[in-house]
């Protein structure tokens, strides 16, 4: 979790809250937080509003709309408790809004509460990829971005040279990034996101009747059938001549 505060104190204080239950990382300034966003990819980010150099509405838009960082919650504290000043951070794609001074345990639950949705989330994006990748709907930043993994996936299907680190290298993240995100996205990490678009696609092609088992491991990119059999029989609990 990252906490962006430049009062040192509040900053500590958070901290305390939430030490005992979340690995921290903190900065003193927006841009610091914005900087730290990109290059760990927190699970949570709770920003003060008021800050120099880049304040909290800022930060909040270019975390919403920067690939590495869209899909990460932000929660924006303000002593500011006006209206407009709420709908200003909500606009800027802010999860959650909470005025200073806040109740510690308030805190901790609004936490929880998008720690859950995000998870829900997970499970709805992991619903997706069960289905052919051209199906899925594209009507995120998140989703748009799983859209162009999908992409580069099928354009390398038959490559198996196309690993993890070609995969991060092709998407213009590092390999940290694309970890981080595609597990807070699917709850799968590169290599197995890879593995798992070429599996299924292993069983579309099975049930389309389109050559033997041989033929179709070499098609979605992996070289050793027995290789093929014991992770396609791990995705789908059968082996690939039962499938159909």
């Amino acid at each position: 979790m990252l906490i962006v505060e430049d009062n040192a104190d509040l900053r500590t204080y958070i901290g305390e809250i939430l030490q005992p239950n979340y690995r921290l990382i903190e900065a003193a300034d927006g841009v610091d937080g914005y900087f730290q966003a990109r290059e760990k990819v927190p699970d949570l980010i709770i920003s003060d509003v008021m800050m120099p150099q880049m304040d909290g509405f800022q930060l909040c838009a270019k975390l919403k709309t920067d690939e590495i960082t869209s899909h990460i919650p932000v929660i924006l504290l303000t002593a500011r408790a006006t209206k407009a000043s709420k709908l200003e951070g909500l606009e800027t794609g802010a999860d959650d809004y909470l005025i200073k001074p806040f109740d510690a345990a308030e805190l901790q639950v609004r936490i929880k509460n998008l720690i859950a949705q995000r998870r829900q989330l997970r499970a709805r994006f992991s619903q997706k990829l069960l289905v052919e990748p051209h199906e899925i709907a594209v009507t995120s930043a998140d989703e748009r971005f799983l859209q162009r993994a999908l992409n580069l996936i099928e354009e390398n299907m038959a490559a198996p040279e196309f690993n993890a680190e070609e995969f991060s290298r092709r998407i213009g993240l590092s390999r940290p990034q694309l970890h981080r995100k595609l597990d807070a996205l699917t709850g799968q990490s590169t290599t197995e996101f890879i593995r798992a678009i070429r599996l299924k696609r292993a069983a579309s092609l099975i049930k389309q009747g389109y050559g033997n088992i041989s033929e179709i491991a070499f098609e979605v990119g992996f070289n050793h059938l027995s290789y093929f059999t014991e992770c396609f029989r791990k995705e789908f609990g059968v082996n690939p001549k039962d499938y159909v």
